[in-house]
């Protein structure tokens, strides 16, 4: 009996005969060629500018990568950021505070002022004038009439002015501090005074 199947090859040689693939680097497809012409695959050489460690190496070749330049003659214009506030309550204990401090610099102010006041009259003659003129007027043959200018002295118009100021000092702060409390009660009706705050860039 013989075998019609014909010639089978040897597995030795079955295997042998088979071809092996050669390992090739893998490339991803570009969707736009490359500027200036780079070689096929993707490669192309270093570019101008990026050098050393700024170009990335793959597979032994620099990857393309996108250099930005930056705009020439753009103009920057300054913005301007707003803000809208609303003052929705005042600290009476604050307002106090602020409005005692006030007061006093005023005061301390008023009694300068005055003291400065006094001493240029006095150096422009002003009293001994103003003080002949009204004892002349009010003098007779038993008395020599108003003496002015010792009624007007220094020490008598700091004091005078010293008691104003004190006075000025404790309505000025109560009446700032009723104030607040008056703004409380009205800012719960209207929302209160609304400020527009603008800061330059």
């Amino acid at each position: 009996m013989t075998d019609t199947r014909g010639h089978k090859p040897p597995y030795e040689s079955y295997g042998a005969e088979q071809s092996q693939p050669t390992a090739q680097p893998y490339h991803p497809p570009q969707a736009y060629p490359s500027p200036g012409g780079g070689a096929p695959g993707g490669q192309q050489g270093p570019q101008p500018g990026l050098t050393g460690a700024s170009a990335p190496q793959v597979g032994g070749a620099a990857t393309t990568t996108a250099v930005r330049r930056p705009r020439t003659g753009a103009r920057t214009t300054p913005r301007t950021r707003k803000a809208r506030l609303r003052v929705a309550k005042a600290d009476p204990w604050s307002v106090m505070k602020v409005s005692f401090l006030l007061s006093i610099a005023l005061g301390v102010c008023t009694v300068v002022a005055s003291a400065v006041l006094w001493m240029v009259m006095d150096a422009m003659g002003v009293f001994s004038t103003v003080g002949g003129t009204i004892s002349e007027a009010t003098g007779s043959n038993e008395s020599n009439g108003f003496d002015l200018q010792s009624f007007l002295s220094l020490p008598r118009v700091l004091i005078f002015t010293s008691v104003i100021a004190v006075i000025d000092v404790v309505l000025a702060t109560a009446l700032a501090t009723l104030g607040a409390f008056i703004y409380n009660l009205s800012a719960g009706f209207v929302g209160g005074v609304e400020l527009t705050l603008a800061e330059d860039e």
